[in-house]
């Protein structure tokens, strides 16, 4: 097989994962704030390091204010979530990646912009 067959079948893997790991990840999100009224976590995106060994997600938290709180509040809670994850994917991956969280603030960033251009 060709190098580049190789890495292009390695990048369908890791995508695939990735998206897999942003919708188990958006769940487990949904079931924990269901009864924080007011408040949504949604995962915008995450990637999967070329080893597999380490997923970034990328979370837009609504109220923004509580962005910070909620942050620190799933940090803490970083174990629990990525046991609760290896239960969801046990029979689709061997190894469950380690979990780093950060606030996807692109949404926040846009309205900004959107600020600045209406003066």
């Amino acid at each position: 097989m060709p190098p580049q067959t190789y890495d292009i079948m390695q990048e369908t893997r890791q995508n695939k994962i990735a998206r897999l790991l942003q919708k188990e990840l958006s769940v487990i999100f949904q079931e924990q704030t269901r009864s924080m009224h007011g408040v949504l976590v949604s995962v915008t995106r995450t990637k999967i390091s070329p080893d597999m060994s380490i997923c970034t997600a990328y979370l837009s938290i609504f109220p923004s204010e509580r962005g910070e709180e909620l942050l620190q509040n799933i940090e803490k809670n970083n174990q629990q979530i990525r046991y609760t994850l290896g239960q969801r994917v046990r029979y689709q991956l061997r190894i469950i990646p380690e979990l780093r969280f950060f606030i996807d603030d692109s949404l926040d960033y846009i309205d900004r912009i959107d600020e600045l251009l209406k003066k």
